[in-house]
């Protein structure tokens, strides 16, 4: 029965082990077994942090609301259309008038702007205001539509590199966590290794002490390992789910990405850009802005139609066959005249406006120029130290195993092999470091030109 205890202990232990290699290659797979924390991908995370995270609501808030306008104000263009029905009652006077329906007299009302103490409206009102102002609007709120729609473009390549660095952060604690256990373990076989020549006379007690103060300060590195690797993925956890505490794996990259070549990253840039979008987008709102200011110079043409009735009856007809049923129409023509120079004032502040945004749109294309150089600077200093990090890594532990050997067979001091401790922690974090350095710095990169 122990026997067979101790098989079953060791099979679900082999399972345990292969559980993650088999999880790398299922690319498909977005969740662990049942009962297991969830693997999160990046595309899942960036997909996951558009819905969680408030400003990138807000900025499509924004954009579907400007999308609105557009058609408020194009509907603004077209005739209106009224069903009009009133009924109007007006203390008589105690006289008679005809009132221009039928024959014979009526009682006059007491107030003269009334037709009838008795009156009944029921009409159909088509109005329609043709002026440069109307099409100024819907000039302005097309750039405002286009300008929103950019700016939601930004805060989109924004939230993504703000997933990307949280992601790689999160993914590079959890693998600075491997070397901190791993390093926990070198010292505390190292400790053990000590004691153990000491007890055969081969070593000084002091080889035992130092090989003990290393044991303890791993044992503080991997405390604080922990709960560095907690603090990163609960900053990411805060965009993936309505529970930070929720458990989730982050998923390691098969492979590193090259950096592009420089003439398609240019090509991009230029005609993918956001900021620069929006720059535009800002200049031909205010050329708008200025248009529908200049507009209120020039006069408005009103037309009206009218159809029903406005009698003292409701009805078609009236008394001996008078026709109540209608239309009227008309046409209204208002030219400007004088304001106070306020028209001239409102031309004024939108020229003013107009020049601040041009100074902002050369200001934009200078930053991008300045971060297209920057980003690729960087990544490919990132992308090219990656080999020299992860060889420095293989010759830290290298030096260890043969300091080791060495101080096995009596050719080596424990400080050596402390030292070579130290400098594999240290090759191993620095790689991690320098792998978070160069994907961050390939998706700003990737960000500025479209691509992510």
């Amino acid at each position: 029965m122990k026997q067979n205890l101790v098989w079953a202990l060791l099979i679900a232990e082999a399972v345990l082990w292969n559980v993650p290699q088999c999880k790398a290659q299922q690319t498909q797979a977005t969740a662990a077994p049942a009962g297991g924390p969830i693997i999160i991908t990046l595309d899942e995370a960036i997909h996951r942090a558009q819905a969680n995270e408030p400003a990138f609501a807000a900025s499509v808030a924004e954009s579907k609301a400007a999308g609105l306008d557009r058609s408020i104000a194009r509907a603004a263009l077209l005739p209106s259309a009224v069903y009009h029905n009133q009924v109007l009652y007006t203390q008589p006077n105690g006289q008679q008038n005809q009132a221009g329906q039928g024959v014979g007299s009526q009682p006059s009302p007491r107030f003269i702007a009334n037709n009838a103490v008795h009156e009944y409206a029921s009409q159909g009102l088509i109005n329609e205001t043709v002026g440069f102002a109307q099409l100024a609007e819907v000039k302005r709120v097309d750039a405002a539509a286009a300008f929103a729609q950019a700016q939601l473009e930004v805060a989109r390549r924004g939230l993504v590199g703000t997933v990307v660095s949280l992601y790689y952060s999160a993914l590079a604690a959890e693998q600075k966590l491997n070397v901190a256990k791993r390093a926990a373990g070198e010292a505390d076989a190292f400790a053990d290794l000590t004691q153990k020549r000491e007890a055969a006379r081969e070593a000084a007690h002091a080889d035992v002490i130092k090989a003990q103060l290393e044991q303890q300060q791993r044992q503080r590195d991997l405390a604080d390992a922990n709960i560095a690797t907690e603090k990163a993925k609960l900053e990411l956890a805060v965009l993936l789910s309505p529970d930070p505490r929720t458990a989730y794996l982050v998923q390691t990259s098969a492979a590193t990405p090259s950096v592009p070549e420089r003439a398609a990253v240019e090509a991009a840039a230029s005609n993918n850009n956001p900021d620069l979008k929006s720059a535009l987008a800002a200049l031909k709102q205010s050329d708008a802005e200025v248009f529908a200011a200049r507009a209120a110079y020039l006069p408005d043409v009103g037309l009206n139609f009218t159809y029903g009735i406005d009698a003292p009856q409701f009805a078609l007809n009236g008394p001996e066959g008078v026709k109540n049923l209608g239309y009227s129409a008309s046409v209204t023509l208002d030219i400007p005249v004088w304001d106070w120079l306020s028209t001239q004032h409102k031309v004024k502040q939108s020229e003013i406006r107009r020049d601040a945004i041009r100074v902002a749109l050369t200001a934009t294309q200078r930053r991008l120029i300045a971060d297209l150089e920057e980003f690729y600077a960087e990544a490919t200093a990132a992308h090219d130290q990656l080999a020299s990090l992860d060889l420095s890594a293989q010759t830290a532990a290298e030096s260890l195993r043969l300091t080791k050997l060495r101080y096995t067979g009596g050719e080596a001091t424990v400080l050596e092999v402390v030292d070579a401790q130290n400098a594999l922690t240290l090759a191993e974090d620095a790689h991690e470091d320098g792998a978070v350095r160069y994907q961050i710095a390939l998706a700003n990169l990737q960000t500025l030109t479209g691509t992510l």
